[in-house]
């Protein structure tokens, strides 16, 4: 009883000084963008690395400064320290706060019952609220979420707030983005050398841009709100190397599982992962992949604030590595609960896209098009919804026991709705898929659905999804012909 005494009173007094915390924190924000100027000049690129230094002896007596890994270096910034080491818990300053209409009303209940009723956020520039989970549903508690989030907003001036009021039509909301990671890296709240947190733990899907990106509770996300600082264990890094030519045939999708596959789901817990592809799959606490020309490109037009990339020291300490020669691989199809994996759906830009760009290759035809050809339901609303077992009503969720092909991101029981339901995780391919070697137990079962609604962020601007959904509709028996329907199921 004594020790939970001590504990609660701990836990108290760390909230006793959270204003105090948070008025520094402030401050220290002003003193920082005031020295560095990060927001005055759009488009400019620091490079940080490990400056050259004439060659010395290794001292027999105190300090040298350790070579740091890339997760090491923008930790060690954000918390104004020289260097970290993993295992060290530091506070840092965060760049960015998302949060979303399923852990939103959550996080916002917690800042206010900590911090007070009438208190504004640390700052409502860096809070990005995206509602994207159970949007298209009648379910009222699920309405009511999206109706917090948007009362939340308009009471703190949250200044990146992508709304949506008609359900009925998503494209009459110009607000509203879709999915929040992909929302994320489209509207420019992904740069490189920042921390970015948010109550989903997909989050990590933004250290491709070379930042740091997790995933926190409610309880971090309502005190980061607050006071703009989380708490945060040094990570030590898994370095992933992929040498080879990629095929034509595979993509990112493929080699994630194969480093899975490789290293088991939980083969990078609380690890950083410096590569290309999904890390909390594999109980990663961040992936992160270096920024390159690419990146910043990419940002171009996307956000004024300045970003400061960093990059692996070369005598950085891993703890562990591995490589890869990608052009020996093969597809690869995630069964059950062995290798779970991620792929971003899709968002409304993309749902646009697949009506009006013509695919190479096709004599004009659209993706919406071959989609129909091939015998899919219509593109629907963009969401997490299915992925995340939505409402009942909510487009694509098993409400009965099926077998599903789907590009989405985990594939446990129920994840996608009916417990009984079976999921498989594959990549887009035009290379057939053996039936003896994959999906023997789809072949046996007579309802089969293929998830297309999430294989679309993958689909431009070439072929691989045609040849991909004739290898599937030959290997399930399915019919090329449209099919008539009266809905999801």
């Amino acid at each position: 009883m004594t020790s939970i005494s001590a504990a609660a009173k701990a836990s108290a007094a760390a909230f006793v000084h959270k204003n105090e915390l948070a008025a520094a924190a402030s401050a220290q924000q002003q003193r920082r963008a005031s020295a560095s100027g990060r927001r005055t000049r759009p488009g400019r690129v620091r490079a940080v690395a490990t400056p050259a230094r004439a060659p010395r002896a290794p001292a027999s007596t105190g300090s040298v400064k350790n070579a740091m890994t890339t997760t090491e270096k923008i930790l060690a910034r954000a918390s104004e320290r020289a260097s970290l080491e993993p295992g060290e818990n530091v506070w840092v300053d965060v760049d960015v706060l998302m949060t979303h209409d399923v852990c939103g009303p959550g996080t916002i209940g917690i800042f206010k019952r900590e911090f007070g009723e009438a208190v504004k956020v640390w700052d409502r520039e860096k809070v990005v609220i995206i509602p994207d989970h159970y949007i298209f549903t009648s379910d009222e508690r699920a309405n009511r979420n999206v109706d917090i989030l948007r009362d939340f907003c308009m009471e703190q001036n949250i200044k990146y707030f992508y709304d949506i009021k008609d359900l009925s039509n998503f494209k009459a909301n110009p607000d509203y983005k879709g999915v929040c990671h992909v929302a994320l890296a489209q509207e420019g709240h992904c740069r490189p050398g920042e921390v970015l947190l948010g109550t989903d733990s997909h989050t990590c899907n933004a250290g491709a841009f070379g930042q740091f990106a997790t995933g926190i509770g409610n309880t971090d996300a309502g005190f980061v709100m607050g006071t703009g600082k989380a708490l945060l264990k040094v990570p030590p890094t898994i370095r992933f190397v992929l040498d080879g030519e990629m095929p034509p045939y595979l993509l990112a999708k493929d080699l994630i599982l194969q480093i899975i596959g490789e290293i088991s789901v939980s083969g990078a817990t609380y690890k950083s992962m410096e590569f290309a592809g999904s890390t909390v799959e594999t109980g990663g606490k961040n992936g992160v992949l270096p920024a390159d020309e690419t990146t910043f490109k990419y940002l171009e037009g996307k956000t004024s604030v300045e970003y400061e990339p960093v990059y692996s020291d070369a005598h950085a300490r891993f703890d562990s590595d591995y490589r890869f020669d990608v052009s020996k691989l093969e597809p690869v199809v995630a069964k059950k609960v062995k290798v779970p994996t991620f792929l971003v759906p899709a968002t409304q830009k993309v749902w646009m896209d697949i009506y009006s760009i013509p695919v190479p290759g096709t004599g004009g035809k659209t993706c919406s098009q071959i989609f129909e050809e091939a015998g899919c339901d219509t593109p629907a609303s963009p969401s997490c919804g299915a992925c995340l077992d939505g409402p009942r009503d909510t487009y694509a969720r098993m409400n009965e026991p099926m077998v599903r092909v789907s590009t989405t991101n985990r594939n446990f029981p129920g994840r996608m709705g009916h417990k009984e339901g079976q999921i498989y995780l594959a990549s887009l391919t035009p290379r057939p898929l053996p039936p003896s070697r994959v999906l023997p137990t789809a072949r046996r079962t007579a309802k089969i659905q293929v998830d297309w609604l999430a294989m679309a962020a993958e689909l431009l601007p070439d072929q691989r999804f045609l040849a991909f959904a004739r290898s599937l509709t030959d290997l399930f028996g399915l019919p090329h012909e449209p099919q008539s329907s009266s809905g999801p199921t």
